[in-house]
């Protein structure tokens, strides 16, 4: 399936600006977590969830599990992380205790940091559309009236949703861009999609990509049986 991803870094909402610190070199944050399961789980990461797209520019109905009923227009994972940082720590242990949400509200809503986590950040916020109206037909769902989608992990629920970030903006172009709240920020060089397209990265881990899979990737045990 195709998944366009749209990455918003957003200083500010509404008509009253705000200053915001910007990611520094090195600073990197974990929202949510694979093995969640639970709407308990999950319900921790108060801005990780889905929607069931009526139409692409469909922006309500939120849901912390997966949409139980095919979308029209395809499901958008929405990954909103913490805007608030302890402003010393790049990272932790586990990846998030050095980032919070608003101790009340939210960041659309101009929520307070808490006292730990007095540094307001830039929001980062993924939208990632899964094109899952091909398979919107009711006679390729289950009889039991479960919905059919797996993330890769095994996780037929919808909770395991995550997302990673790892700070890479050069210089203080990221500082640039949000103290001018900027759309197309003309403050900022930019390139086109040909020349950027043009970048390239070797291969960092090496594992075998080619050939045939034993297991269907995020088949969870006893499902076997139930694949022809």
């Amino acid at each position: 399936m195709q998944n366009p991803v749209t990455v918003y870094y957003t200083p500010y909402l509404g008509r009253t600006p705000s200053t915001v610190t910007a990611f520094k070199p090195g600073f990197r944050m974990l929202i949510g977590q694979q093995s969640y399961r639970t709407r308990a789980e999950a319900s921790r990461f108060r801005q990780l969830t889905y929607t069931c797209l009526q139409t692409a520019m469909t922006r309500t109905g939120e849901t912390l599990d997966m949409p139980p009923r095919p979308c029209p227009a395809g499901i958008m994972s929405n990954v909103r992380f913490p805007t608030c940082w302890d402003g010393v720590n790049l990272d932790a242990p586990d990846h998030a205790s050095h980032v919070a949400y608003p101790a009340s509200g939210t960041f659309e809503s101009g929520g307070p940091c808490p006292a730990t986590h007095p540094v307001r950040i830039p929001q980062l916020f993924f939208e990632v559309v899964w094109d899952t109206a091909r398979f919107n037909a009711r006679e390729l769902w289950p009889e039991d009236g479960s919905q059919p989608f797996v993330w890769s992990q095994g996780d037929r629920t919808g909770f395991g949703n995550h997302g990673d970030y790892v700070f890479g903006w050069k210089g203080d172009a990221l500082q640039v861009a949000m103290d001018s709240n900027c759309d197309r920020c003309p403050q900022l060089r930019s390139q086109t999609l040909a020349v950027g397209n043009q970048c390239e990265k070797g291969a960092v881990v090496r594992e075998e990509v080619d050939g045939w899979l034993d297991s269907i990737p995020g088949l969870m045990p006893g499902m076997e049986e139930t694949i022809h």
